[in-house]
């Protein structure tokens, strides 16, 4: 095979035709007044950002229209005791001889009386009101007292810290600890902020020195990161305007730090390394910008969009918890993707050759000068040299270990996020550990069913708690008919339990499972409350009812999903390259770059593997919503990477007219600086990934992993070993199609035209380029000039 060329073509008096060349002459007109609007809309973005954490909300997960939403809406507006978010759990000190003891009562008696007196607390229910045993530890060495803090989640946050300074810690012959989701979600808050800063603070020094590791010059690593810094402040200030109109999750702003500076990085690479391949063929600074964005900056606008398609599926789940990653996901990528193409360039000009200032090659001994210099990008021409001459072990090979590696996936379970996120030794998680091992039944589970309409009496909430009582796994039924157990009443309605009935007629009963409070036992058991026939409207609430209703929520808009990611990618990937074969395998390829990614969350996460290595509790199942954000960010950065490859592969075909060497030689170009990008944005991830939420770590380790196993694997063997068995097929596209992209179809060759092949009459063993029949003839002499230019080099 003859050797490829190490430099582009010269630039061409056309090379700033287009709207990329005229961009680059307007950024290039007035460079320094551009950063000057740029760094002034950045310092506003910081000051209105800086207080978006302290807005953001830590839940979203459950379905706004399910019944269980809708029946805890109505219990905590009725009957706040029906929906305590606060535990207080009494331990009696070893003197005092258990929570039974006179002090300890009186005690505890106080402590409940003086909470239900606090402001915005109500529902204020303890062990030592009616000695109910589901609030005893089974030692009698602890009770439970429990109460509801009314508000918002910043007002319960608020109201929370002010009574656990009066309550928490010693009181007399008890300790006091707190627990309940309140506790939970406001340490997860905690957590999540002090991670986040920590995760910075490394992503950000490495990412600068790994930067100038791939760049050789301080001065052009440094570009990437000002752009990922500009992406992060810029998309703050985004959630934080959206927090006035909607609630955004806390989690989102760990999305936003990885993307923005994994994002960042990827198309300030790509920018660069473009600006600095032309600087070398001789162009000067400014038509090296123009024909920068002309190229490049094309293929990173396209490959924005492909992000923000992906991410924008998140639009189609009503949890505003996957809502808020679109929101902040399509911010940070399009934020990225105007840095890049508007202060990256105006930086460059500004610059000019100095970009490759600092050069830290010179602090590095000089080797010896007896071995001739390597041709950069020589090891990936080989490997792809290699692939393509045993195409289909290669492409056969590549996908079984990829279909392997996602095996474990077949027995994932899904779960719902609870206090085993946070780490062993925080207090809310401790207190929730001891309940579930010492306390009887699941009082953190219990389910309550909002009986409403003309059927309810007290004659049909008999037959129903009946009914329910002798159901499997059910400890005991209480409400307005008294209690029941096995299909018995064991006693009359407490003066309590006699209030759980409304003016309007409405009532409630609550159910005591046995289980965990989200067990597979636990979620059958609410199939089978709803089953029940009865003459009233029922709707079930609690742990297990909103995790139900979440999953079948979330597997019905799934499809729809799938669906706007599959069209769309297809969509723009044929503008980009006008193939019909190029958008399938798009899909298919980037599909099998994800098994890896869903194979180890199932097998580190939820069977615990590794789980003391990496510091966290395995619950046995996976958070329900999590996959699907994975998949959805995960699929948009392997989108990212295959659009940096075939549109350079494209380029040169199109400029050649070689199939095979249009491959090699993109992927000697973009080989390296891919794997630089993802190696990159894989440690951006695994910062992210060291966070002590189980959630947290599992979303940094898990994109990481899929990241990388797309870069290195995916891109250097599987795309190199499909596009050699497909060969120039690859490019086909029929005639009506092929009409349709040259109107309104994305082209980064110098003359704007995009050259597609018709199989039926196309050579497959001629390797001369031939411009399409119907192009015009000025795109045609442009191209065939090109050609011939690119020949007499290759001679």
């Amino acid at each position: 095979m003859a050797a490829r060329p190490t430099q582009q073509p010269p630039t061409t008096g056309r090379a700033d035709d287009g709207g990329g060349g005229r961009w680059g002459r307007a950024i290039a007109a007035r460079p320094r007044l551009l950063l000057l609007v740029v760094l002034a809309l950045t310092a506003c973005a910081a000051v209105l950002g800086g207080g978006v954490a302290d807005r953001l909300s830590s839940g979203g997960s459950q379905i706004p229209g399910a019944e269980s939403t809708y029946a805890t809406r109505v219990l905590e507006q009725r009957w706040p005791a029906s929906q305590p978010n606060l535990l207080l759990m009494v331990s009696a000190r070893a003197a005092t001889g258990g929570v039974d003891n006179p002090q300890v009562v009186t005690e505890a008696r106080d402590l409940a009386r003086r909470l239900g007196a606090e402001q915005a607390v109500g529902g204020v229910v303890s062990y030592w009101d009616g000695q109910e045993p589901a609030l005893r530890a089974r030692d009698g060495d602890e009770a439970l007292i429990t109460a509801r803090i009314a508000g918002d989640e910043d007002a319960v946050d608020a109201v929370l810290e002010r009574v656990r300074l009066s309550y928490e810690g010693r009181r007399g012959p008890v300790d006091v600890r707190f627990g309940g989701p309140a506790a939970v979600r406001n340490a997860s808050q905690e957590v999540i902020a002090e991670d986040l800063v920590r995760a910075e603070m490394i992503a950000l020094p490495v990412t600068l020195v790994l930067l100038v590791f791939v760049f050789g010059s301080a001065v052009a690593a440094l570009l990437p990161l000002l752009v990922g810094i500009m992406a992060i402040l810029g998309t703050n200030a985004v959630l934080r305007v959206l927090t006035e109109f909607t609630d955004v999750s806390v989690y989102a702003q760990n999305l936003t730090t990885a993307l923005g500076l994994g994002l960042a990085i990827d198309y300030a690479l790509f920018i660069v390394r473009r600006y600095r391949e032309e600087l070398a063929a001789g162009a000067d600074p400014r038509a090296a910008v123009a024909t920068t964005l002309r190229t490049a900056g094309r293929t990173v606008l396209f490959s924005a969009l492909t992000v923000a398609v992906s991410l924008a599926s998140m639009f189609v789940f009503e949890q505003y918890f996957l809502r808020s990653f679109a929101y902040a996901g399509i911010a940070v990528v399009l934020i990225a993707a105007a840095a890049s193409l508007i202060a990256l360039p105006a930086l460059l000009v500004v610059l000019g050759r100095r970009v490759d200032a600092l050069d830290v090659h010179r602090l590095l001994p000089r080797r010896g000068t007896s071995r001739p210099k390597r041709e950069p990008g020589a090891g990936w021409a080989a490997l792809a040299r290699l692939v393509m001459r045993r195409a289909p072990i290669f492409a056969v090979g590549t996908a079984v270990v990829l279909i392997a590696l996602g095996l474990p996936f077949k027995d994932v379970r899904f779960g719902t996020a609870d206090d085993r996120q946070l780490p062993s030794s925080t207090p809310a998680h401790l207190v929730q550990q001891q309940i579930r091992e010492e306390f009887p039944g699941s009082p953190g589970g219990v389910l309550a069913v909002l009986a409403q309409g003309p059927g309810v009496d007290g004659a049909s909430l008999a037959d129903f708690s009946r009914s329910v009582s002798q159901l499997p796994d059910v400890v005991r039924v209480s409400g307005p008919a008294g209690l029941y157990t096995g299909g018995e009443r064991v006693r009359a309605a407490t003066p309590a339990e006699a209030a759980q009935t409304g003016t309007d007629g409405s009532a409630y009963v609550t159910v005591l499972p046995k289980g965990e409070a989200t067990s597979a036992s636990s979620l059958e058991l609410v199939t089978d409350i709803r089953s029940i026939p009865v003459p009233f409207q029922a709707s079930v609430t609690g742990a297990a009812a909103v995790l139900a209703d979440t999953q079948h929520g979330t597997a019905e808009r799934l499809p729809w999903a799938l669906g706007v990611i599959a069209v769309t990618t297809l969509l723009l990937v044929f503008l980009l390259t006008g193939s019909l074969l190029l958008p399938l395998q798009a899909v298919v390829v980037n599909a099998l770059s994800l098994t890896a990614m869903f194979g180890a969350v199932v097998w580190v996460f939820q069977e615990g593997h590794l789980s003391g290595l990496l510091g966290f509790t395995p619950t046995g199942d996976i958070e329900t919503a999590l996959p699907v954000l994975m998949f959805c960010v995960a699929f948009g950065l392997s989108m990212d990477y295959g659009v940096f490859l075939v549109s350079r592969i494209q380029e040169e075909y199109e400029r050649g007219g070689d199939h095979r060497a249009a491959v090699e030689f993109g992927i000697r170009r973009t080989g390296g600086l891919i794997t630089a990008a993802a190696v990159i944005l894989g440690f951006v991830m695994v910062a992210i990934g060291t966070s002590r939420v189980t959630n947290i770590k599992m979303l940094g380790l898990g994109v990481g992993l899929a990241v990388l196993m797309d870069a290195m694997v995916v891109r250097g063997l599987l795309v190199p070993a499909v596009l050699r068995l497909t060969g120039r097929a690859t490019w086909w596209a029929p005639g009506p199609l092929r009409r349709l992209h040259r109107r309104i179809g994305f082209s980064e060759t110098a003359a704007g035209t995009t050259r597609v092949i018709d199989i039926s009459t196309a050579d497959n063993t001629n390797q001369q380029s031939t411009p399409a029949a119907d192009a015009p003839v000025e795109a045609q002499e442009t191209n065939e000039s090109l050609i011939g230019s690119h020949r007499a080099e290759r001679t």
